[in-house]
This record gives C-alpha cells, structure tokens and sequence, in this order.
C-alpha cells in the first residue's frame, strides 16, 4: 500500500499535478525515489512519452498492455530496467543527470541498514524491490491490456469500491483524455464527461467486469 500511495503521489508529480513549481515537482521525485528505489524520473520520461506516442514503438511504457498476463508477470522485472536504458540512452543530458541523482540516492537505505543495522529499513527495500518488478502489471497492464486495437486507449472504471482501494487511478480513460486533472477530481472529470455525451459510459471498456 506504501509502494501504491507512492506511485499514485509520483504520477501526479510528473504531470505537475502537485500545484508547485517544476523545482518543486523534481524535488518530490527525487524524495519519492531514495524510499521507492530505482529513478522517478526515468519514469517520468517514458510515461510522458507514452502519452505522446501511445500504442507506437517509442511507447516502452504501453508495451506491456499488449502482453498476456503470463507475459507481463515475466517481464515484469525487465520493465523498470528498460525505462532506465531508455531515458538514459535517449533523455538527453538534462534526464540523464536527472536519472543519476535518482540512481545515486538508492544508496542511502542500504547504507543506512547496513551502517546501523536496521533490519526494517532493509525489509522496506526488499519489499520495493518486489513491487517494482511488478509496477508493469498494476500500473500499465491492468489499465490498457485490449485496448492497442481500440479507439479508446485506456481503460477505467465506474466501481466505488475498487476506486477507492486504488486511489482513483483506475479512472485511466479519463486521465488519458485529461491528464492536466488531478487524480483526486478524476470521478467529477468522468461525471461532466457521461452527463455531456451519455454514450461515453457505455464504450468504455472497464477495468473489472460491470
């Protein structure tokens, strides 16, 4: 639930959804990274290349929606290290130093466990580690799987319930359309969306079964 909460607050972040400055928003993914592992910002790079070039070959992101879930689980562990390559190889000078400050906090936890030897710090990192290799399932799978060949290019979802366990972030579709709207006024974005065009709810392709 830690990893999730994270995930949720590093995705508003990317979009500058925070309401502070583009220092501010760094600032919050270079944190996020040092108790998530890995870099945020090689995550930013390819989810806003994804929303620019969804379903094409520069979306290393979407890739993993058009997999089996068999597929996905496997490569799950591959995922964060492809979008590391990727913003690294091709972020240019200004993500690549981004992604290296990121890379270089990753130590602080492990120094700090084994500096001190403080066992929940290194059971905090072997439970990110484990969430990582499962983010391609959760983050991108779960919300775009069927959807390379439609129209619509994500899915999302109508169920209280399952929004509120997931924080709202299974509302996609209307994130894809909107992705300026904060994650927290995404079930209003949805409502003026079925109340302007009614046809829009019977589309959409949810996320669980209706």
């Amino acid at each position: 639930m830690f990893f999730l909460t994270a995930l949720r607050l590093n995705h508003e972040a990317i979009h500058h959804n925070l309401g502070f400055s583009s220092l501010g928003h760094r600032m919050v993914l270079h944190a996020l990274s040092l108790v998530m592992l890995g870099s945020n910002h090689s995550v930013a790079f390819n989810h806003l290349r994804h929303h620019q070039h969804i379903n094409t070959k520069q979306d290393l992101e979407g890739k993993a929606g058009q997999m089996s879930l068999w597929q996905v689980i496997i490569y799950g562990p591959f995922f964060p290290l492809e979008c590391h390559i990727a913003a690294l190889r091709e972020g240019g000078p200004v993500w690549r130093r981004k992604v290296l400050i990121d890379l270089g906090l990753n130590f602080a936890l492990p120094a700090l466990a084994f500096s001190f030897g403080l066992a929940f710090i290194a059971w905090h990192f072997l439970a990110m580690l484990l969430a990582q290799c499962f983010t391609a399932l959760f983050a991108v799978w779960i919300t775009h799987h069927g959807c390379d060949e439609s129209a619509l290019v994500a899915r999302t979802q109508r169920g209280r319930m399952v929004n509120a366990v997931s924080y709202n972030m299974f509302f996609h579709l209307e994130h894809h359309l909107f992705p300026g709207v904060p994650v927290k006024h995404l079930p209003t974005l949805a409502e003026r969306l079925e109340a302007v065009e009614p046809a829009f709810a019977k589309a959409i392709r949810p996320v669980l079964g209706r």
